[in-house]
C-alpha cells in the first residue's frame, strides 16, 4: 500500500492516478472531508500531514509514503523527526520526499531550512528514501489566471530572466517511479523543465495557445513583493525574488534527471499550456 499526502494538488492528484494505473493499492490523504475525481479503486482519507497522531493510523500497513509539505508546513509545525518517525514506526519502508532545488543551489537559504531538516530526517530514518528537488513549476503561471481572464495581461517581475519550469505531471511521474522501483533508493533528483523560459516568453506561449493577444507588464521588485506578501512569509518572498531576479547558473540550466528516470525529456512549457488552456479562458 502507498500513502500519498497532498493528494488533491497539482502533483498529488496525478501521482495517485499513475500509481492506481500501475496496479498499486493507494490511499489519498487530504485535509478535505471528501475528495472528488479520484480513481474508483483509490481510498480517500481525511488526515493532516502536519500532525503525526492524525497521520499514523493511515500509515498502518503502508509500504510507501509520498511526503509533501503543503503551505504553512514548510515554515513551521511538528518536528520533522516526529512526522518521519511516525511513518517508520508504522512500518513504512520507502519514503519519497518532495523538497526543492534550492536545497541544491542555495543550501543555506533561510526560506528552506525546514525542508532541509525534513531531508535530514528522511535520510537518517532507516527507510529507503528518494528526495525530489524540483525547480519552478509551470503551474505557477496559474497565478496569472485572473488578470489574463479580466485584462488579457500578465503582471510579473523580471520579465526577461529565464528559468526552466517543470510540468507537475513530470514530477508525479518521477515520484511514481521512485515509489515502485528499487533503483531509486538513496537518490536525490533535481527536476526542472527542458529549457529556460522567461515570464515574457511564458506569456507569449499562453497567448499562442489562446489564439489572442495577452500583454505582459513588468512589475518592479517592490511591486512584486507587495503582491506576494498577501500569501507568503517574508523570508520566502525574498528568497523567491532572489531566484527569479538573480538566478545562479545551476538554476538556469535544465537538469537531466527527469530524462534519466523517465527515459524521455521533460515536457516543455507549451505542452503544459495546451493541457491547461481552459483555466485561462
Amino acid at each position: 500500500m502507498i500513502v500519498v499526502t497532498g493528494a488533491t494538488g497539482n502533483i498529488g492528484r496525478t501521482l495517485v492516478s499513475l500509481l492506481a494505473e500501475a496496479g498499486e493499492d493507494v490511499v489519498a490523504v487530504s485535509r478535505r472531508a471528501e475528495v472528488e475525481g479520484l480513481p474508483s479503486q483509490v481510498r480517500p482519507v481525511r488526515a493532516d500531514v502536519g500532525d503525526s497522531a492524525s497521520l499514523q493510523p493511515v500509515l498502518q500497513r503502508a509500504d510507501g509514503l509520498f511526503l509533501l509539505l503543503g503551505g504553512e508546513l514548510n515554515g513551521r509545525g511538528e518536528s520533522p523527526s516526529a512526522l518521519v518517525g511516525a511513518a517508520v514506526e508504522a512500518g513504512v519502508k520507502r519514503i519519497v520526499l518532495l523538497s526543492s532545488q534550492l536545497n541544491s543551489t542555495r543550501p543555506h537559504a533561510l526560506s528552506h531550512e525546514r525542508l532541509r531538516a525534513f531531508e535530514g530526517s528522511v535520510r537518517t530514518s532507516g527507510a529507503d528514501f528518494t528526495i525530489l528537488r524540483p525547480g519552478g513549476f509551470a503551474s505557477n503561471s496559474l497565478g496569472w489566471v485572473e488578470s489574463i481572464r479580466t485584462q488579457r495581461t500578465v503582471f510579473a517581475p523580471f520579465g526577461d530572466v529565464a528559468l526552466p519550469v517543470i510540468d507537475p505531471a513530470d514530477i508525479a511521474a518521477v515520484a511514481t517511479a521512485a515509489l515502485i522501483e528499487e533503483r531509486h533508493a538513496g537518490r536525490t533528483y533535481v527536476l526542472t523543465g527542458p529549457e529556460a523560459i522567461s515570464p515574457r516568453q511564458q506569456t507569449a506561449a499562453i497567448s499562442r495557445g489562446l489564439g489572442e493577444k495577452v500583454a505582459f507588464q513588468e512589475l518592479s521588485r517592490a511591486e512584486a513583493h507587495a503582491r506576494m506578501a498577501q500569501f507568503m512569509p517574508e523570508e520566502v518572498i525574498n528568497g523567491t525574488l532572489d531566484v527569479l531576479g538573480v538566478p545562479l547558473p545551476a538554476e538556469q540550466a535544465p537538469s537531466p534527471d527527469v530524462e534519466e528516470v523517465l527515459h524521455r525529456p521533460a515536457a516543455p512549457f507549451d505542452a503544459w499550456v495546451a493541457r491547461n488552456l481552459p483555466a485561462f479562458r
